[in-house]
């Protein structure tokens, strides 16, 4: 196992910049295990599958957690507002960090996590699969 931690900064968009440094560090198979940070913007999909909600506003991150591959992701992802009211679901593009975003990864070196169109389910789903290790 391969430990990766980076930190993004005010700006940045969340799932482009995980999915970035997924690519360029050629990580086959990982999972975040932390994020911590806050976003000034976040677009959240529900569990339907169609629906978005876009939340324009200081948000704490409260948890993130996914897996991540050159051959794409999944994440899920929490946040809180000033309120401390807590929305979740899937993250999509265009969540923006405000001024932090603390990332570690654990990059899985015995799998490789590739994605493949299901059709039960209309999704392109995680297929996994053990390395040969020499």
């Amino acid at each position: 196992m391969k430990e990766h931690a980076f930190r993004l900064v005010k700006g940045d968009d969340l799932k482009k910049s995980l999915e970035k440094y997924t690519e360029d560090n050629d990580i086959r198979a990982g999972v975040i295990i932390s994020c911590v940070g806050c976003l000034y913007e976040a677009i959240i999909r529900d569990a339907s599958g169609v629906n978005c909600v876009t939340l324009k506003e200081k948000l704490e991150i409260v948890s993130i957690t996914g897996t991540l591959s050159i051959d794409g992701s999944h994440i899920h992802i929490s946040v809180s507002d000033e309120e401390l009211k807590t929305y979740g679901g899937h993250l999509k593009d265009g969540c923006l960090v405000n001024t932090t975003a603390e990332i570690v990864i654990l990059e899985l070196d015995s799998y490789v996590f590739e994605r493949q169109m299901d059709e039960k389910t209309g999704y392109k789903e995680l297929c996994i699969s053990r390395k040969q290790l020499v």
